[in-house]
């Protein structure tokens, strides 16, 4: 039989190439499943409490040209009965289901549709900002949220921030507050 001399010299290069090919195979996968988990953090959440500003501090909202931001009462079981934005140039809204609009000379919050609120989610969406006389330029505004839930009115008020780069997130859920967590919603001092 031959001795192939070439053979043992192969074995050698393959060696090394398995280890560098493997390497470089996942630190690939590595930064590809890191930015797809990155970009699909959806969620983001607070306590009914925090959101109402109780621990001391207002919440903020971000709201991207990209995609909408939702703001989600479904975890606190609670349904939206008004909403008011301080600046509606730059943001618009929408709802999953009916809301109580109030306008005109006399607008009656007993009536019609005031009665039958029944959404839970409110849906932003930024803007390309309108030139709306009487409104001052800002690089933020609020929103207020009256919601209804377990015989009680609750009253939100958020920052809304404009967004220019890829959006965090999609959703604001708002838990209802944990029972027997009383450090939940301490008081922040500023």
């Amino acid at each position: 039989m031959k001795n192939n001399t070439k053979l043992s010299g192969n074995t050698t290069q393959r060696s090394y190439f398995l280890p560098i090919a493997s390497l470089i195979f996942s630190v690939a996968m590595f930064l590809l499943l890191g930015r797809a988990v990155a970009n699909n953090a959806v969620l983001r959440s607070i306590f009914s409490c925090q959101a109402q500003g109780l621990g001391g501090l207002i919440p903020t909202i971000t709201v991207w040209y990209q995609e909408g931001t939702n703001l989600s009462f479904i975890p606190a079981g609670e349904v939206i009965k008004k909403v008011w934005l301080n600046d509606p140039s730059q943001v618009t809204i929408d709802f999953d289901g009916p809301v109580c609009m109030q306008y005109g000379p006399k607008p009656n919050s007993s009536s019609g549709d005031c009665k039958n609120s029944a959404a839970n989610v409110i849906q932003l969406r930024r803007i390309k900002k309108l030139d709306i006389p009487g409104l001052p330029n800002t690089s933020n505004t609020l929103l207020t949220v009256v919601t209804e839930g377990q015989g009680r009115n609750k009253l939100y008020t958020f920052r809304v921030i404009y967004g220019t780069d890829n959006p965090e997130y999609h959703t604001l859920a708002i838990f209802a507050d944990p029972s027997g967590q009383e450090g939940a919603c301490a008081r922040v001092s500023q």
